[in-house]
């Protein structure tokens, strides 16, 4: 894929006390600008450098890049107090609204980039979507701190945004912060709260208070393998699945107990499977199986 590909021409330039107005404080009221404040003799600045390019130029567009080498503009290192280098400040709207020092990850660089562009300025082309999408990378990959900051800066932006309200939840949920889970998800606009993705982070926060108290895995199968009609064996079994990540498996156990007696303790098998489908989300292969073979055993 080439990247380069429709990608404004003056995406990433060299910049200098003369144009730095222009370049930076004017550009910066349309679209994000990303200040790079390196010197030809910094090791981490020869690093750091090449990888905010590339990242500047996957966003494509929605943030701009200007690199200030510190030794030619002493002017304007000294004004914006720049006291070691590699040093990185992002403008919007004219103003200084983000930044770092020293040498980043890859990960932590695309979180600072997708925090930049969801603070895009008004009447902008909206970054909140791209910023999103990085954000749930962020958190698949178990970049659970970068990720957090990602969403709160686009709450910084659009406070009812359901998909970073449920997303922020979603993180607190892979910290085991369940009651700061519960309260991101209380901000949610009234009219919003059974939108699909936060009735799935309620879900998933169920699911994770039984997971605390699940039992031995081992013990459970055992006790189920020696007697298949011990309806409370065979859905803490589920549970002690579901603690372990063996969400397949447990879908299996809860089907197979709604099949064996489907009014077992208040139809607790059909209401945990429903908050096992609810946490997957609608779209998620295994949720969409299951829910069938759920109404088929249901209608049988």
């Amino acid at each position: 894929m080439d990247l380069t590909a429709n990608v404004p021409a003056d995406l990433i330039k060299d910049g200098n006390e003369a144009n730095f107005m222009a370049d930076v404080v004017e550009t910066s009221k349309t679209v994000p600008v990303i200040v790079d404040f390196w010197a030809p003799w910094c090791g981490p600045c020869k690093t750091l450098g090449p990888a905010l390019e590339a990242a500047v130029t996957k966003a494509r567009g929605k943030v701009k890049m200007v690199k200030i080498d510190v030794d030619q503009n002493q002017g304007i290192a000294g004004q914006l107090r720049i006291q070691s280098i590699p040093t990185v400040y992002a403008f919007v709207n004219g103003q200084p609204v983000d930044g770092f020092t020293g040498a980043q990850t890859p990960a932590q660089i695309d979180a600072f980039i997708a925090r930049v562009v969801a603070q895009s300025p008004a009447g902008a082309d909206d970054g909140l979507d791209e910023a999103l999408e990085a954000a749930a990378q962020m958190l698949e990959a178990g970049e659970i701190d970068d990720a957090v900051q990602t969403y709160a800066a686009i709450l910084g932006e659009d406070e009812g945004n359901v998909a970073a309200i449920a997303g922020l939840a979603r993180c607190y949920v892979a910290q085991g912060l369940l009651d700061d889970a519960r309260g991101i998800l209380d901000k949610a606009p009234m009219q919003k709260a059974n939108d699909a993705a936060i009735l799935a982070v309620r879900a998933q926060i169920d699911l994770a208070e039984a997971a605390a108290g699940a039992g031995d895995l081992g013990e459970l199968q055992a006790r189920v393998d020696a007697d298949a009609s011990d309806h409370q064996a065979r859905f803490e079994l589920a549970e002690a699945m579901l603690a372990n990540r063996q969400t397949e498996a447990a879908i299996e156990q809860l089907l197979e107990l709604y099949r064996r007696d489907r009014d077992w303790n208040e139809a607790a098998a059909k209401t945990q499977l429903i908050k096992v489908f609810d946490s997957l989300g609608p779209k998620d292969p295994l949720a969409l199986k299951g829910r069938r073979r759920l109404s088929s055993l249901a209608f049988a």
